[in-house]
């Protein structure tokens, strides 16, 4: 295989009929690492919404239990991109993702809002720092397998495009970023816990960390910004890394989020049905999109 013989094989599948095939190659070939930061960022962003942040403080999952939820998280969200939205597994992972956030009082835009950081996001971290930038074939394939994901997860008015889902996340963020204290110490755990996967380099990462955070996070964390040095430092040395990636020969055997050295917490493997919390729920957490399987589907 040749570097760009994945992207040939993407730009001959079609985006609204093959987004799952399409965002398989993107997320476990093409930017495996790229977009597991990128989904870490996208997640820490709504923490400066302060009904979202406030939210994840009450439960204490994020700030008592950090690795377990950040795992959770990502194993979840791979177990729907690994399995697919009619394998058992995807329609188990849908599951408890629903029944998750019918426990609690959620806002309809909230819920919009965080799908759209899973859209917006990774596609600007790779035109800064990835070996290529996502061509417009592949935004549409991405924004069909989160409208997707969307409407299993019940959630009205999605956007549509890649444009939809990006002029969403911007006026969202315009109008309800702001300080939340709850919500500065989820952020708090949230960067304590990345960086101290990196053992006595802990103080280095986490100020690489917030030199990839935009001003307008920072501000809302009340945060310091960093130095000028530093963020060039950070951002130059991701921009190395695409370079060097770029000379690499294609992955030719796909690399999900369960395989990575940061999930942590299922040394001895996991059950898809028994990720992430069980709360009381007020009503039933299945997927509302209706299946042919009738009761036991997601």
């Amino acid at each position: 295989m040749r570097r760009y013989d994945w992207l040939k094989e993407i730009r001959r599948l079609d985006p609204e009929r093959d987004f799952l095939a399409i965002y398989r190659i993107i997320a476990t070939h093409e930017f495996p690492w790229d977009i597991t930061r990128a989904l870490e960022l996208a997640l820490y962003r709504t923490y400066a919404v302060p009904s979202i942040g406030r939210l994840l403080a009450a439960t204490g999952e994020l700030t008592d239990r950090t690795q377990k939820r950040y795992d959770d998280t990502a194993l979840l969200l791979d177990a729907v991109l690994e399995h697919g939205f009619d394998d058992e597994d995807g329609r188990t992972a849908i599951r408890r993702i629903n029944q998750m956030h019918r426990s609690y009082d959620i806002s309809d835009e909230d819920m919009r809002y965080v799908l759209c950081t899973f859209v917006v996001v990774p596609k600007r971290w790779l035109d800064a720092y990835g070996w290529r930038p996502l061509t417009a074939h592949e935004r549409a394939a991405v924004a069909a397998y989160y409208r997707t994901l969307g409407s299993h997860l019940g959630i009205p008015e999605l956007p549509r495009t890649y444009e939809d889902f990006e002029c969403f996340l911007d006026s969202y963020e315009e109008a309800h970023f702001g300080w939340d204290e709850a919500a500065r110490r989820v952020s708090d755990a949230t960067l304590d816990l990345m960086a101290g996967w990196y053992g006595p380099l802990a103080p280095v990462v986490r100020g690489a960390s917030m030199a990839l955070l935009d001003d307008t996070l920072l501000d809302a964390f009340r945060y310091d910004r960093p130095a000028p040095a530093v963020r060039t430092a950070v951002r130059g040395a991701l921009k190395l890394r695409a370079r060097a990636v770029r000379l690499l020969p294609p992955r030719r055997t796909p690399h999900y989020a369960r395989q990575n050295p940061e999930i942590k917490g299922y040394p001895n493997g996991f059950r898809v049905a028994e990720l992430g919390t069980f709360p009381a729920a007020r009503r039933t957490g299945g997927c509302p999109v209706p299946h042919k399987e009738g009761p036991a589907a997601s």
